[in-house]
């Protein structure tokens, strides 16, 4: 095995999956926290009450109704209130990520925990110190933090009242937002991701096309708005880039990415190039603006297909190319297939939709799975980037069955890993820039996509179940032993 000596291997969280404690220490409320349970089979919804004062339930993807607010209502269970309450129990959970020997924890800032409404001149300062004293806790064993600036936690103020990244408003915003962080944190914090899953605004669209029966009129809308919001915070990142920088020339700073390897289906020539085409607009688009500086000639075909039409100037184009990031990271789950020749039979995965592969297993959520896709998407990516690259997110959502005596034997998310690891092995041999990987729920988490406890992805078992009640107590799974093993042997022992 190639991993270099100081490989920073670890695992990954998002505030609003983990921490809970959503109106404690000044926090004020996120999308999330209007946002109900759900299920494989039903989708989340976000709950609000309208002009007449009626209250009402959307879609978690559908577009609020015309004079409605965001509200929190009784009879619905939000399970991102009380998440895992890493919150209360953080030394705990940090003091079982160094039992395993974690190099690193990628983690996320929530915006309304700084800042409330989104408008605060000055930052929460409990907020700040619960930070600190997170990121203190860390250093402590030696864990480097990985912080995610912005990951799906909006204050909700400014997605009612601002309209969210609909507004340019929300750029300085977001910029004064970050550069409490890299001032607050200087020297305890030193990688840096400035916005989770960038593009996901724009892949989620055909998804949504399906479920909420947008017709071609309403997709072109949504792809306008979309490209918009990614446009400002392209713009908002780069500005956080530079300031970083000048806080702490030591910070790396990187992208983030939702990634799906895609593969043509056939060898019809029009499945080869339907294929191309999704690579531009699900990873290339984005990675090509804040790694190369600029927008790639193909965003014209793209722009031209939606008929969209971008509120951006000179300045902004000139803070692109100066706002360019360290390093490239990315999440990887599964692979899908591009066809033109499919047989209906549709396969979803982290909100992407495919023909399925003959070639591949599925998981109960019907992800594909296919390490061998990581080796190709990390050998392609570098090939394109030539930037260090880091997975940040890679893991299993599976059902988990404690036993008797408390043991959880999960060699299924061993066996998930271990060919994943390999072939991240295999890309670096190949000559890829390799420098971390951070597991997915390193602890069980609330599903971001079904708000379900069930789905778990964790090393460490969180007592709870999809309606909120258990004792919180903290397990270690089968997994749990068998990544301490991994990280002890750098990767060399994968038994």
């Amino acid at each position: 095995m190639s991993f270099p000596k100081n490989f920073l291997w670890g695992g990954a969280t998002a505030a609003n999956q983990v921490e809970g404690a959503w109106n404690e220490g000044g926090r004020g409320p996120a999308k999330t926290d209007v946002t109900t349970g759900g299920s494989y089979k039903e989708p989340r919804y976000v709950t609000y009450i309208d002009k007449d004062g009626k209250p009402g339930k959307i879609n978690q993807f559908a577009e609020l109704p015309e004079g409605a607010r965001y509200a929190v209502l009784d009879g619905y269970y939000y399970p991102n209130h009380k998440a895992v309450d890493q919150y209360h129990h953080y030394k705990e959970d940090i003091a079982l990520f160094a039992e395993m020997g974690f190099k690193v924890y990628r983690m996320s800032v929530s915006w309304s925990r700084l800042y409330p409404k989104g408008i605060e001149k000055q930052p929460n300062k409990e907020g700040v110190e619960h930070y600190r004293k997170v990121f203190e806790e860390l250093r402590k064993y030696n864990i480097e933090p990985l912080v995610t600036i912005w990951h799906f936690d909006t204050p909700l103020y400014l997605e009612q009242e601002y309209g969210g990244w609909n507004s340019r408003e929300l750029i300085d915003l977001y910029v004064r937002f970050a550069a409490t962080c890299f001032t607050e944190f200087k020297g305890l914090v030193h990688y840096w991701l400035t916005f989770n899953e960038i593009n996901n605004t724009c892949a989620f669209i055909p998804m949504m096309k399906d479920m909420l029966g947008l017709d071609d009129e309403a997709v072109k809308e949504r792809f306008q708005t979309a490209y918009q919001q990614l446009h400002y915070q392209f713009v908002a990142s780069a500005k956080a880039v530079q300031i970083g920088h000048a806080i702490d020339p030591t910070n790396k700073i990187g992208c983030m990415l939702s990634t799906s390897c895609n593969y043509p289906g056939t060898p019809d020539p029009q499945d080869i190039l339907d294929n191309e085409h999704a690579w531009e607009n699900s990873t290339y688009y984005c990675g090509d603006v804040q790694v190369f500086g600029y927008y790639s000639p193909f965003v014209k075909r793209l722009w031209k297909k939606y008929d969209v039409h971008l509120d951006m100037n000179d300045e902004d184009m000139e803070t692109l190319q100066n706002g360019t990031v360290d390093m490239y990271t990315f999440s990887y789950y599964s692979s899908s297939v591009v066809t033109r020749h499919s047989d209906g039979e549709k396969m979803g995965g982290n909100f992407a939709a495919g023909a399925r592969n003959p070639y591949l297993q599925y998981s109960d959520w019907g992800w594909s799975l296919d390490p061998t896709g990581l080796e190709y998407f990390l050998e392609k990516i570098y090939d394109r980037y030539r930037i260090p690259l880091m997975v940040v997110e890679n893991g299993l959502g599976a059902y988990d069955k404690v036993e008797a005596d408390g043991s959880i034997h999960d060699q299924y998310r061993i066996d998930y890993y271990r060919p994943h690891i390999e072939a991240m092995s295999k890309a670096i041999d190949n000559g890829v820039d390799l420098i971390g990987y951070t597991t997915w729920g390193c602890i069980d988490v609330v599903s971001a996509g079904t708000g379900e406890m069930r789905k778990r992805y964790g090393f460490i078992y969180v007592d709870m179940d999809d309606e909120g009640k258990g004792s919180m107590k903290r397990s270690r799974k089968d997994s749990f032993y068998w990544y301490k093993k991994v990280i002890a042997s750098n990767g060399e022992d994968l038994k």
